[in-house]
């Protein structure tokens, strides 16, 4: 028997606007005229999907292909495009589903289409939670690297690493289960709010700290070479940038998203978080842009992992 009425977008249990009811949606009179709707097509899903899919894999071949990048932090790099993969296959499959089903050529019970967007929903959530974890892994590791640069390799072993590695994977995907499970529960809800603002504060911190180091530095070389005005602001303005792009494309990609949970548990049946509500698809895009952001920002930019992925297009041509 075939599924009535369209099935449910990415995260559907994350997108209800109740926390104590599960049928999703909103009525059309809770919001009125001025509410902006942003439509986002099913086709644009799969394209993006599709781009961070090639981009992801990229990385990870190129890293397991050169023995050179088997380094703490190439190995938690190769993990956030693991995790960014993870919500590039999760969209391509959901979206394909949602296609054949709506051109009438895969029919399936209710129940079935059911725990298919159970799971899926649970390796979005456990993907999500696995790329903010690394985020803030690599933040540490580049943090340790600059503060305790001669003890760096004694203090990020690769035991250690792999250690971090699968207590995050454990974590996240016993957290996305148990997260999806009781959904309902507004405890749920702010834990995942709590865990990205944690995140976005740590992240914070430790950036501006490194780049607070970086310009003492500046400071000194523009010393030695007495040209102290110059070479500081023009370095402290070009850390000041990166670490804006840095932080921004962050709080960009996964604000409005923890936002929309936010307003889940504040204010359910406000017109104005009902309006909001309805560009739930909207920021779920930008998410999906994050993972095609992630790799230019910490994988591309090394000129090792970009010869490797030369060669390895090169031997594929």
């Amino acid at each position: 028997m075939p599924t009535q009425g369209p099935p449910k977008r990415l995260l559907g249990s994350l997108n209800s606007t109740s926390i104590t009811t599960p049928h999703l949606g909103l009525a059309t009179n809770q919001t009125g005229s001025w509410c902006l709707h942003v439509s986002i097509p099913d086709g644009l899903f799969l394209s993006l999907g599709l781009v961070s899919l090639v981009e992801n894999v990229l990385v990870v071949v190129a890293i397991t292909k050169n023995r050179n990048l088997h380094s703490p932090m190439y190995y938690f790099i190769c993990c956030l495009a693991l995790s960014d993969l993870m919500v590039s296959v999760s969209i391509v499959l959901e979206t394909t589903i949602i296609l054949l089903l709506e051109a009438g050529i895969l029919v399936a019970r209710a129940a079935l289409v059911q725990q298919l967007d159970n799971v899926i929903d649970v390796l979005i959530c456990g993907s999500m939670v696995s790329s903010l974890c690394f985020l803030g892994v690599i933040a540490i590791d580049r943090y340790i690297s600059i503060f305790y640069a001669l003890r760096y390799h004694s203090i990020v072993t690769l035991s250690r690493a792999r250690r971090a590695v699968v207590g995050i994977w454990v974590v996240s995907i016993v957290s996305s289960t148990l997260f999806i499970t009781y959904y309902k529960h507004t405890a749920v809800l702010l834990c995942l709010v709590t865990f990205f603002l944690a995140m976005l504060a740590l992240m914070a911190i430790l950036y501006v700290h490194m780049l607070s180091r970086a310009c003492q530095h500046a400071q000194g070389i523009a010393q030695l070479h007495k040209r102290r005005h110059s070479i500081r602001q023009g370095f402290c303005l070009k850390g000041a940038a990166t670490l804006t792009i840095l932080l921004g494309i962050f709080f960009l990609c996964w604000g409005p998203f923890f936002l929309h949970l936010s307003l889940i548990v504040l204010c359910p049946q406000h017109p104005t978080c009902s309006c909001i509500f309805k560009n739930f698809n909207l920021f779920l895009i930008l998410i999906i842009l994050s993972s095609i952001v992630d790799p230019l920002i910490y994988a591309f930019r090394s000129q090792e992992l970009r010869m490797t992925l030369k060669e390895v297009l090169l031997c594929s041509w």
